[in-house]
Protein backbone atom coordinates (compact mmCIF):
# COMPACT_ATOMS: atom_id res chain seq x y z
CA UNK A 1 0.00 0.00 0.00
CA UNK A 2 2.63 2.52 1.01
CA UNK A 3 4.55 1.52 -2.00
CA UNK A 4 1.63 2.03 -4.31
CA UNK A 5 0.85 5.77 -2.98
CA UNK A 6 4.49 6.41 -2.98
CA UNK A 7 4.19 5.96 -6.89
CA UNK A 8 1.20 8.12 -6.96
CA UNK A 9 2.70 10.76 -5.30
CA UNK A 10 5.95 10.65 -7.20
CA UNK A 11 3.71 10.21 -10.84
CA UNK A 12 1.76 13.03 -9.30
CA UNK A 13 4.86 15.33 -8.95
CA UNK A 14 6.42 14.45 -12.06
CA UNK A 15 3.12 16.21 -13.76
CA UNK A 16 3.05 18.87 -11.73
CA UNK A 17 6.36 19.29 -12.66
CA UNK A 18 5.89 19.10 -16.62
CA UNK A 19 3.35 21.51 -16.54
CA UNK A 20 5.05 23.82 -14.26
CA UNK A 21 8.18 23.41 -17.02
CA UNK A 22 5.53 23.75 -20.07
CA UNK A 23 3.79 26.81 -19.14
CA UNK A 24 7.15 28.60 -18.43
CA UNK A 25 8.53 27.46 -21.73
CA UNK A 26 5.38 28.52 -23.40
CA UNK A 27 5.61 31.97 -21.62
CA UNK A 28 8.99 32.85 -22.65
CA UNK A 29 8.45 31.35 -26.42
CA UNK A 30 8.85 33.90 -28.91
CA UNK A 31 5.77 33.98 -31.88
CA UNK A 32 6.47 35.82 -35.00
CA UNK A 33 3.11 37.50 -36.31
CA UNK A 34 1.84 39.56 -39.03
CA UNK A 35 -1.19 41.79 -39.47
CA UNK A 36 -2.46 44.54 -41.72
CA UNK A 37 -3.91 47.43 -40.00
CA UNK A 38 -3.85 51.22 -41.01
CA UNK A 39 -2.75 50.46 -44.94
CA UNK A 40 0.35 48.51 -43.43
CA UNK A 41 1.50 44.58 -42.44
CA UNK A 42 3.39 44.88 -39.29
CA UNK A 43 5.48 41.97 -38.44
CA UNK A 44 6.19 41.84 -34.61
CA UNK A 45 7.07 39.48 -32.52
CA UNK A 46 5.20 38.02 -28.70
CA UNK A 47 5.65 36.78 -25.80
CA UNK A 48 4.50 36.35 -21.89
CA UNK A 49 1.54 37.18 -20.30
CA UNK A 50 0.71 40.23 -18.19
CA UNK A 51 0.82 44.13 -18.88
CA UNK A 52 1.70 44.98 -22.10
CA UNK A 53 5.24 46.40 -22.97
CA UNK A 54 5.74 47.37 -26.71
CA UNK A 55 9.83 47.48 -27.89
CA UNK A 56 10.31 49.55 -30.99
CA UNK A 57 14.08 48.78 -32.42
CA UNK A 58 16.20 51.36 -34.45
CA UNK A 59 17.89 52.31 -37.28
CA UNK A 60 20.58 48.80 -39.13
CA UNK A 61 18.33 46.85 -37.35
CA UNK A 62 15.15 45.21 -36.81
CA UNK A 63 12.79 43.81 -33.91
CA UNK A 64 15.65 40.82 -33.77
CA UNK A 65 17.94 43.27 -31.60
CA UNK A 66 15.43 42.78 -28.63
CA UNK A 67 14.92 38.75 -28.70
CA UNK A 68 17.91 38.53 -25.72
CA UNK A 69 15.64 40.45 -23.67
CA UNK A 70 11.91 39.28 -24.69
CA UNK A 71 12.35 36.20 -22.71
CA UNK A 72 13.07 38.32 -19.44
CA UNK A 73 10.29 40.77 -19.78
CA UNK A 74 8.15 37.61 -20.86
CA UNK A 75 7.75 36.40 -17.08
CA UNK A 76 5.56 39.87 -15.96
CA UNK A 77 4.65 41.32 -19.63
CA UNK A 78 2.82 40.69 -22.72
CA UNK A 79 5.85 42.01 -24.89
CA UNK A 80 5.03 43.29 -28.26
CA UNK A 81 7.69 43.70 -30.86
CA UNK A 82 7.29 45.13 -34.19
CA UNK A 83 9.29 46.17 -36.93
CA UNK A 84 8.97 49.38 -38.29
CA UNK A 85 6.88 49.86 -40.98
CA UNK A 86 9.10 49.52 -44.19
CA UNK A 87 11.72 47.53 -42.53
CA UNK A 88 12.54 44.24 -41.34
CA UNK A 89 9.09 42.22 -41.93
CA UNK A 90 7.20 44.81 -42.26
CA UNK A 91 5.15 45.62 -45.56
CA UNK A 92 6.83 49.35 -46.99
CA UNK A 93 3.71 51.82 -46.81
CA UNK A 94 2.77 53.79 -50.08
CA UNK A 95 2.66 57.01 -48.35
CA UNK A 96 4.66 58.58 -45.91
CA UNK A 97 7.08 57.14 -43.81
CA UNK A 98 7.74 58.89 -40.78
CA UNK A 99 7.83 58.88 -36.76
CA UNK A 100 4.79 60.04 -36.09
CA UNK A 101 2.79 57.57 -38.68
CA UNK A 102 4.59 54.89 -37.73
CA UNK A 103 3.71 55.36 -34.18
CA UNK A 104 0.41 56.24 -35.32
CA UNK A 105 -0.05 52.43 -37.34
CA UNK A 106 1.70 50.55 -33.93
CA UNK A 107 -0.71 52.19 -31.90
CA UNK A 108 -3.49 50.35 -34.01
CA UNK A 109 -1.18 47.01 -34.28
CA UNK A 110 -1.65 47.57 -30.30
CA UNK A 111 -5.30 48.08 -30.26
CA UNK A 112 -6.46 45.58 -32.72
CA UNK A 113 -4.72 43.39 -29.98
CA UNK A 114 -6.96 44.61 -27.62
CA UNK A 115 -4.31 46.01 -25.50
CA UNK A 116 -5.39 49.79 -23.87
CA UNK A 117 -2.42 50.74 -22.17
CA UNK A 118 1.12 50.00 -22.70
CA UNK A 119 4.65 50.79 -21.05
CA UNK A 120 7.15 51.89 -24.63
CA UNK A 121 10.64 51.15 -25.29
CA UNK A 122 12.36 52.98 -28.00
CA UNK A 123 16.10 52.61 -29.48
CA UNK A 124 17.71 54.90 -31.94
CA UNK A 125 14.92 55.74 -34.40
CA UNK A 126 12.77 54.00 -32.69
CA UNK A 127 13.16 56.55 -29.78
CA UNK A 128 11.58 58.87 -32.00
CA UNK A 129 8.86 56.91 -32.60
CA UNK A 130 8.12 55.43 -29.06
CA UNK A 131 8.70 59.68 -27.74
CA UNK A 132 5.80 60.22 -30.47
CA UNK A 133 3.50 57.45 -29.40
CA UNK A 134 3.67 58.22 -25.98
CA UNK A 135 3.05 62.60 -26.45
CA UNK A 136 0.11 61.68 -29.09
CA UNK A 137 -1.57 58.96 -26.98
CA UNK A 138 -0.38 59.93 -22.94
CA UNK A 139 -3.40 58.56 -21.24
CA UNK A 140 -2.24 54.66 -23.10
CA UNK A 141 1.20 55.13 -22.50
CA UNK A 142 1.85 53.92 -18.42
CA UNK A 143 6.06 54.29 -18.67
CA UNK A 144 7.86 55.51 -21.89
CA UNK A 145 11.89 54.37 -21.80
CA UNK A 146 14.15 55.77 -24.31
CA UNK A 147 17.78 54.77 -25.36
CA UNK A 148 20.32 56.26 -26.99
CA UNK A 149 19.58 58.84 -29.79
CA UNK A 150 17.97 62.05 -29.44
CA UNK A 151 14.40 64.28 -30.43
CA UNK A 152 15.02 66.16 -33.50
CA UNK A 153 12.67 70.03 -32.71
CA UNK A 154 14.06 69.64 -28.70
CA UNK A 155 16.24 72.19 -27.70
CA UNK A 156 20.27 70.40 -28.16
CA UNK A 157 19.09 68.29 -31.37
CA UNK A 158 20.83 71.17 -33.87
CA UNK A 159 24.44 70.77 -32.54
CA UNK A 160 23.69 66.90 -33.20
CA UNK A 161 22.27 67.33 -36.46
CA UNK A 162 24.45 69.32 -38.18
CA UNK A 163 27.94 67.76 -37.14
CA UNK A 164 30.25 67.02 -39.97
CA UNK A 165 30.99 63.84 -38.33
CA UNK A 166 27.65 62.47 -38.70
CA UNK A 167 27.42 62.70 -42.39
CA UNK A 168 24.76 59.66 -42.28
CA UNK A 169 21.70 61.78 -41.28
CA UNK A 170 21.34 63.64 -44.90
CA UNK A 171 22.97 60.71 -46.98
CA UNK A 172 19.29 59.39 -48.79
CA UNK A 173 18.08 59.49 -52.03
CA UNK A 174 19.25 58.14 -55.81
CA UNK A 175 22.91 58.60 -55.67
CA UNK A 176 23.31 57.59 -52.27
CA UNK A 177 21.23 54.56 -53.17
CA UNK A 178 22.77 53.10 -55.98
CA UNK A 179 26.09 53.46 -54.42
CA UNK A 180 24.76 51.25 -50.98
CA UNK A 181 23.08 48.49 -53.52
CA UNK A 182 25.00 45.38 -52.74
CA UNK A 183 27.56 46.65 -50.37
CA UNK A 184 24.58 46.91 -47.75
CA UNK A 185 27.31 45.00 -45.55
CA UNK A 186 30.18 47.90 -46.19
CA UNK A 187 27.52 50.72 -45.17
CA UNK A 188 26.26 49.24 -41.80
CA UNK A 189 29.58 48.14 -40.78
CA UNK A 190 30.63 51.94 -40.33
CA UNK A 191 27.30 52.29 -37.78
CA UNK A 192 28.05 49.17 -36.15
CA UNK A 193 31.96 49.15 -35.38
CA UNK A 194 32.19 53.30 -35.25
CA UNK A 195 29.00 53.74 -33.16
CA UNK A 196 30.36 51.46 -30.80
CA UNK A 197 32.52 52.25 -27.95
CA UNK A 198 34.41 49.11 -28.79
CA UNK A 199 33.46 46.99 -32.16
CA UNK A 200 34.31 43.50 -30.24
CA UNK A 201 31.31 44.14 -28.04
CA UNK A 202 29.27 45.33 -30.52
CA UNK A 203 26.33 43.44 -33.15
CA UNK A 204 27.21 40.22 -32.93
CA UNK A 205 28.06 38.37 -36.48
CA UNK A 206 24.98 36.51 -36.77
CA UNK A 207 22.92 39.82 -36.05
CA UNK A 208 25.15 41.41 -38.95
CA UNK A 209 24.07 38.66 -41.50
CA UNK A 210 20.22 38.87 -40.87
CA UNK A 211 20.03 42.88 -40.76
CA UNK A 212 22.11 42.99 -43.66
CA UNK A 213 19.51 40.37 -45.61
CA UNK A 214 16.65 42.20 -44.53
CA UNK A 215 17.79 45.37 -45.41
CA UNK A 216 19.08 44.37 -48.76
CA UNK A 217 15.53 43.46 -50.33
CA UNK A 218 14.16 45.73 -53.09
CA UNK A 219 12.99 48.99 -51.26
CA UNK A 220 13.97 48.53 -48.16
CA UNK A 221 17.33 51.26 -47.93
CA UNK A 222 14.98 54.06 -49.83
CA UNK A 223 12.04 53.09 -47.06
CA UNK A 224 14.68 53.07 -43.58
CA UNK A 225 16.13 56.30 -45.08
CA UNK A 226 12.44 58.03 -45.23
CA UNK A 227 12.87 58.33 -41.68
CA UNK A 228 15.75 60.60 -41.72
CA UNK A 229 14.68 62.38 -44.50
CA UNK A 230 11.42 62.94 -42.38
CA UNK A 231 13.47 65.11 -39.62
CA UNK A 232 13.08 68.35 -40.75
CA UNK A 233 9.62 68.38 -40.62
CA UNK A 234 9.30 66.06 -37.82
CA UNK A 235 11.08 68.58 -35.69
CA UNK A 236 8.41 70.92 -36.05
CA UNK A 237 5.84 68.74 -35.03
CA UNK A 238 7.78 67.51 -31.72
CA UNK A 239 8.82 71.14 -30.66
CA UNK A 240 5.49 71.79 -31.02
CA UNK A 241 4.58 68.53 -28.66
CA UNK A 242 7.30 68.72 -26.48
CA UNK A 243 5.11 71.77 -25.45
CA UNK A 244 3.42 69.82 -23.09
CA UNK A 245 5.34 67.68 -20.97
CA UNK A 246 4.87 64.22 -20.34
CA UNK A 247 3.90 63.29 -16.91
CA UNK A 248 4.28 58.94 -17.19
CA UNK A 249 7.55 58.07 -15.42
CA UNK A 250 10.64 58.39 -18.55
CA UNK A 251 13.70 56.62 -18.30
CA UNK A 252 16.66 57.90 -20.50
CA UNK A 253 19.57 55.89 -21.21
CA UNK A 254 22.52 56.14 -22.92
CA UNK A 255 25.89 55.25 -23.65
CA UNK A 256 28.46 58.00 -22.38
CA UNK A 257 30.70 57.71 -25.74
CA UNK A 258 27.59 58.06 -27.52
CA UNK A 259 24.50 60.45 -26.90
CA UNK A 260 23.31 59.38 -23.40
CA UNK A 261 24.16 63.25 -21.69
CA UNK A 262 22.44 64.98 -24.86
CA UNK A 263 19.38 62.08 -24.66
CA UNK A 264 18.94 62.62 -20.59
CA UNK A 265 19.09 66.31 -20.86
CA UNK A 266 16.66 66.57 -23.83
CA UNK A 267 14.10 64.27 -21.81
CA UNK A 268 14.24 66.53 -18.17
CA UNK A 269 13.17 68.93 -20.78
CA UNK A 270 10.07 66.99 -22.10
CA UNK A 271 9.27 65.09 -18.90
CA UNK A 272 8.31 65.75 -15.31
CA UNK A 273 9.33 62.68 -14.00
CA UNK A 274 12.75 61.87 -15.84
CA UNK A 275 14.93 59.28 -14.69
CA UNK A 276 18.84 59.11 -16.25
CA UNK A 277 21.06 56.44 -16.39
CA UNK A 278 24.53 57.11 -18.45
CA UNK A 279 26.32 53.72 -18.79
CA UNK A 280 30.39 54.67 -18.84
CA UNK A 281 32.58 53.76 -21.62
CA UNK A 282 29.56 52.76 -23.77
CA UNK A 283 28.83 53.74 -27.14
CA UNK A 284 25.43 53.47 -29.23
CA UNK A 285 24.78 49.74 -28.97
CA UNK A 286 23.97 49.76 -25.23
CA UNK A 287 22.09 46.62 -25.22
CA UNK A 288 24.68 44.51 -27.22
CA UNK A 289 27.74 46.28 -25.61
CA UNK A 290 26.03 46.97 -21.75
CA UNK A 291 23.42 44.02 -21.87
CA UNK A 292 23.58 43.15 -18.13
CA UNK A 293 23.57 46.94 -17.59
CA UNK A 294 20.99 47.73 -19.89
CA UNK A 295 18.80 45.11 -19.11
CA UNK A 296 18.65 45.61 -15.46
CA UNK A 297 18.34 49.07 -16.09
CA UNK A 298 14.88 48.41 -18.12
CA UNK A 299 13.94 45.59 -16.24
CA UNK A 300 13.72 47.68 -12.77
CA UNK A 301 12.25 50.46 -14.36
CA UNK A 302 9.25 48.65 -16.48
Amino acid sequence: MKRAMYSILSLLMLVFLSVSINADSSVKTIVSHDVKTESVQLHYLTAGHGPAVILLHGYAETSRMWRPLIPLLAEKFTVIAPDLPGIGDSSIPKDKIDMITSAERIHALVRSLGVEKARVVGHDIGLMVAYAYAAKFPAETEKLAVMDAFLPGVPGWEPIYNSPNVWHFRFNGEYPEALVKGRERIYFEYFWNVLAADKTHSIPEADRKAYTEAYSKPGRMRAAWAYFASWPELAKDFAQLSQTKLTMPVLSIGGEKSLGNELAQQMKLVATDATVVVLKDTGHWILEERPKETTDALVKFL
